[in-house]
């Protein structure tokens, strides 16, 4: 009988004890939401030391015509004009024919100030290109997971730094994926770009302050 009391006596507690648990874990879980929710410019980072290496080092990435492209930080001094990409990190909203990819956290990104307008980045999951649209446009790609290194610096997609620009037409550096490992060699022999110009580069992120 005394046991059955303690036992009893006990239920109070150990209730009490999950439910702080819980909103513990709830509560980091915001914490964490909300520090991966922090706007961010990307940047790109090349370590080389050719002139394309020098060219494309510091370049910001911008969205333009549904690609992503590197391009300088002043506006005035593109040659095309286009949105500077200010993204963060959300978890994508898969669809219920996609849910069990299990892909994690998306990257989206403003593609218009007035009206503000979001847009996934995303790489083709034939070009490899990095794209960016709707979740209608997005969800057969490679839509994540994306994320940051382990100082929250760099930017990852599928936990690999393996981003090559490409220099598409002089001055015109658009970003891709480097999802096989191979330098791109089939994407650019397949779309005729095997003697352009291209670059491994970091893509590091820049906190934009509000």
């Amino acid at each position: 009988m005394v046991i059955g009391l303690l036992t009893i006596a006990s239920i109070p507690t150990v209730t009490g004890v999950s439910f702080a648990v819980t909103e513990q874990r709830k509560s980091n879980q915001r914490k964490e939401d909300a520090r991966r929710m922090v706007k961010f410019n990307i940047e790109a980072v090349c370590e080389g030391d050719t002139d394309d290496d020098r060219d494309v080092n510091g370049r910001i990435a911008v969205v333009r015509n549904d690609k992503v492209y590197l391009d300088h930080r002043d506006p005035s001094q593109r040659t095309i004009p286009a949105f500077t990409s200010l993204a963060f990190y959300i978890e994508y909203p898969e669809l219920e024919e996609t849910k069990h990819l299990k892909r994690g956290l998306g990257l989206p990104t403003y593609v218009s100030a007035n009206p503000p307008l979001l847009n996934w980045i995303y790489a083709d999951k034939d070009t490899y290109e990095l794209k960016y649209g709707n979740r209608t446009q997005s969800v057969a790609h490679v839509v994540g997971p994306w994320d940051w290194t382990e100082d929250e610096r760099m930017i990852t997609l599928e936990e690999r730094e393996a981003f090559i620009a490409v220099e598409e037409e002089e001055g015109q550096w658009a970003l891709y994926f480097d999802r096989d490992g191979d330098e791109l060699a089939r994407t650019l022999e397949e779309k005729g770009l095997l003697d352009n110009p291209f670059v491994p580069v970091r893509l590091t992120r820049r906190i934009v302050e509000e």
